[in-house]
């Protein structure tokens, strides 16, 4: 057995299959990242609205910071403010929620276009 930098350890016999098969998946992993990095900064880039009660928008964006808050005069009750407190909570968790389905949509997309399935992982020489 031999030790070579660049092949590491082999036993004489070059492997060319695998080799190529290896550099195939290290290609295909390194396109994955570039699509998962590009549907990140688009999903970060968006905008995410959610209402609660009519009277209470939240806007939040892909990166999950609450952008702004918007309350209509009527909301405003000094008798109550625990439902102000309530649709405020509603609104921004379900524009939370939107923005966080969107990037795990984006992600799925992205990665879901790598099939290692035709790589037969189980048999590769490394």
């Amino acid at each position: 057995m031999s030790y070579s930098a660049r092949r590491g350890f082999t036993n004489g016999s070059q492997n060319p299959a695998g080799s190529r098969r290896q550099a195939e998946l290290q290609q295909r992993i390194a396109q994955m990242q570039a699509e998962m990095d590009a549907a990140q900064k688009e999903v970060e880039a968006k905008e995410f609205v959610a209402t609660s009660g009519g009277v209470v928008e939240a806007t939040v964006s892909g990166k999950r910071e609450l952008l702004s808050l918007t309350l209509k005069p009527e909301v405003v009750d000094p008798q109550d403010p625990e439902m102000l407190q309530d649709l405020i909570v509603t609104a921004v968790n379900e524009a939370l929620r939107q923005a966080a389905e969107a990037m795990d949509r984006r992600m799925e997309n992205a990665s879901g276009n790598l099939n290692l399935g035709g790589f037969n992982l189980g048999n590769l020489s490394l």
